[in-house]
């Protein structure tokens, strides 16, 4: 019974201990810091010298560098690709309606589309479908011809022509976004001294 007593007394002075420790800790409601508090806390002289993040001769810190420089620039080339091959898709599928647009552009110039016949409303439903997948035309008569845009099917000797000019649009050209469909064909004035 003695040793009873004995184990007794030395687990109630265990409890006892551990609730003063308990007690003389501060509770949680008291001195709680919130992360507000933590990031609004400044430094001192002695973590600044040694955060990582503040030497500028940390190799790990340039290779991070180094690494988010090459990937914001891989996901920029990406999303232009991903951009252009739609586009590039697109102009597959209309490709083959071109020849449309040029019949309609033809039967406009000879009168054929009147105002209010059904010809002429299908030929403006056509257009604005076209327009609204991305297609859009060039090569007006009497810009300045570009050989990047036009494909010269005509020179014609004008007399006060100083740079090359698109005198006659033969076929407009097209493109869709930056993905050219086709170039206008063009004739074009030039200078009749030469």
């Amino acid at each position: 019974m003695a040793n009873e007593q004995l184990h007794g007394d030395e687990s109630n002075e265990e409890v006892a201990a551990g609730s003063e420790s308990q007690d003389s800790g501060p509770s949680p409601q008291e001195d709680e810091l919130t992360v507000e508090d933590i990031l609004s806390t400044e430094q001192n002289e002695d973590a600044v010298d040694s955060d990582p993040l503040n030497d500028s001769e940390n190799p790990y810190l340039d290779d991070l560098r180094r690494l988010t420089a090459e990937y914001a620039n891989y996901r920029k080339r990406t999303e232009a690709n991903a951009e252009i091959d739609k586009q590039r898709a697109k102009a597959a599928a209309v490709s083959p309606l071109l020849t449309v647009l040029d019949d309609l552009d033809r039967a406009e110039a000879h009168g054929d589309l009147e105002e209010g016949s059904a010809f002429a409303t299908i030929a403006q439903k056509i257009r604005s479908t076209l327009e609204r997948l991305g297609v859009e035309g060039f090569g007006e008569k009497g810009e300045a011809f570009d050989p990047q845009v036009h494909e010269a099917i005509a020179q014609v000797p004008v007399p006060g022509t100083e740079s090359p000019v698109v005198l006659d649009v033969v076929e407009r050209g097209y493109r869709i976004g930056e993905v050219e469909l086709r170039p206008a064909k063009v004739a074009v004035a030039v200078s009749a001294d030469g």
